[in-house]
């Protein structure tokens, strides 16, 4: 029942904002940036959350849990029923939505007429399974202790959490991406043919965007994760170390946006 509980907690959660999308016309630059910044604050609270717990490794054994008609770990199972489910309620027909899981059954819902912003030859990019990759091999052992307190149910629900946060994000990539080439379509199309994938990179990099991002998840994971008391004042102690969330941007959610953005162009001509 209590695993049953945290795969509901962790879908409606996940599926909050799930229909705040815009409309059409309404994509820009500048409101694709606008959502991105709003992404910042649920992936550093995910991030704190997350840091509650130690790595609890047991939780990516796949010969710990024994699950009737499931071969995978406990957070393999928990990804894969509370995709299932999401997908039932329509959260992949949106198209600011990247599964992890394949093969997920169709919408139970109605469905919602989205705006098809996106090229659709392009729109199938998916990096999950390096995103899956990098978070647990490099991202993860950056801000948790190597400890075990068995809370392995939680744990997994709050690597999810967290996991489908940085997708959004970086999958937003291709809204970023396309943003760009409908501001400036003569400078993307040569690079695009040639597959210049150096020069294209080149071109949608904008370091000082890079470098305000880098030090706004700073900032904001100074102030999300203070430590705070009635009886003294900020004492300048953090849940997780700003420096750490700053640098899972520039290690890494921001090279794998530029990742996304670069494999969607290569398609946008298609």
């Amino acid at each position: 029942m209590m695993l049953r509980f945290l795969l509901v907690v962790v879908m409606l959660i996940s599926c909050t904002d799930i229909y705040k999308t815009v409309k059409g016309d309404e994509y820009t630059l500048e409101s694709v940036r606008a959502s991105l910044v709003r992404q910042e604050d649920t992936i550093v609270f995910n991030v704190i959350e997350r840091a509650r717990f130690p790595l609890n490794s047991p939780t990516y054994d796949p010969h710990y849990a024994s699950i009737p008609n499931f071969s995978g770990s406990l957070f393999d199972f928990i990804l894969n029923q509370t995709e299932d489910i999401q997908a039932k309620m329509g959260r992949y027909i949106n198209p600011e939505e990247n599964s992890y899981e394949e093969n997920l059954p169709a919408s139970l819902v109605p469905h919602y007429n989205f705006s098809q912003f996106l090229h659709p030859t392009a729109a199938s990019v998916n990096i999950n399974k390096s995103i899956r990759k990098i978070y647990f091999n490099e991202m993860l052992p950056l801000f948790v202790t190597s400890e075990d307190d068995g809370n392995y149910a939680q744990t997994a629900a709050s690597d999810l959490s967290l996991l489908q946060a940085i997708s959004r994000r970086i999958h937003y990539g291709k809204f970023v991406a396309e943003a760009k080439f409908k501001e400036s379509p003569r400078d993307y199309e040569p690079l695009i043919r040639a597959k210049d994938k150096k020069s294209l990179m080149k071109l949608l990099t904008v370091k000082s965007v890079e470098d305000i991002v880098v030090k706004r998840v700073e900032k904001k994971a100074m102030v999300f994760g203070q430590e705070v008391s009635l009886d003294h004042d900020v004492n300048g102690k953090y849940k997780v170390d700003p420096a750490i969330v700053s640098r899972l941007y520039l290690d890494s959610i921001i090279p794998l946006t530029k990742d996304v953005e670069v494999e969607y162009l290569l398609r946008r001509l298609d």
